[in-house]
């Protein structure tokens, strides 16, 4: 797997997709590893070019901070940079979706975004239901999906097993989590009609982290941005992967038909 240096931290990278293909690049939300991307990346991976990397702290990525969303922007501008990336449509999910605002606002790269149960303040975010999402203690990792998905999915993706082996290896712990939480919990967005790209809000009808009536204010903020609820938790683009992976797509046919 690739890597880059930025600020003095060695990040890890992974690229697929034919080179002459429009790129989409997916940011993760706080702790989570890139496996919280195994859904939508290889999916769109035939039409698009897509780039799925480690946050600083998750995944053998280097742990050292600081953990703040501008630093995690200037992260992702030296992944996109590494892999020669001109343009971008970003997916990005929580503080992935704060990260993709704020990469958006201060660089010239982002043709699109997709945001996912993404507040434009930290003040919006439910802290202590954030915090059960990402137990310190490993054993409760299992109990914690309650957050992510809801009992239907639970009981019968077959999935959730691995799941907790994939967050076991690649999510962040420690200071490494610490840190992406106080990142997320103190974002503030700035004035959202200075981002007048397409943006594609989507938000989970259950989500106990972030109202759904947050992601509506988002959308409503936004010049360009159209909201859509998804019935689900937090995770609800794992929850609905299939349905939301087709929606993503649509989005960015469209963005590309009328020239964004």
């Amino acid at each position: 797997m690739p890597t880059v240096t930025a600020d003095g931290t060695t990040l890890r990278y992974e690229i697929a997709g034919e080179t002459d293909r429009p790129v989409v690049a997916f940011v993760p939300d706080v702790g989570f590893g890139p496996w919280v991307w195994g859904w939508q990346a290889p999916a769109l991976s035939g039409p698009y070019r897509t780039l799925v990397y480690a946050a600083r702290g998750t995944d053998g990525s280097e742990s050292e901070g600081p953990y703040t969303v501008d630093r995690f922007a200037a992260d992702l501008e030296a992944v996109l940079a590494a892999a020669a990336v001109r343009r971008v449509h970003l997916v990005g999910a929580g503080l992935g979706g704060a990260v993709a605002l704020r990469y958006a606002r201060e660089y010239g790269r982002a043709r699109s975004l997709t945001l996912f149960g993404t507040p434009p303040s930290g003040d919006r975010i439910d802290g202590e239901a954030l915090k059960t999402l990402h137990p310190a203690d490993p054993s409760r990792l299992r109990s914690s999906l309650d957050s992510a998905f809801g009992e239907r999915f639970r009981s019968e993706s077959g999935v959730v097993d691995r799941i907790v082996g994939w967050r076991t290896e690649e999510d962040a712990t420690g200071e490494a989590l610490l840190g992406h939480r106080a990142a997320a919990l103190g974002f503030e967005a700035g004035p959202l009609y200075e981002i007048p790209i397409p943006a594609f809000v989507c938000h989970g009808t259950d989500d106990p982290v972030v109202p759904i009536e947050t992601g509506r204010d988002l959308a409503d903020g936004l010049p360009r941005g159209r909201f859509e609820a998804v019935a689900g938790r937090r995770c609800c683009y794992i929850e609905r992967a299939a349905a939301l992976t087709d929606a993503i797509e649509g989005f960015l046919e469209g963005v590309g038909s009328d020239g964004g």
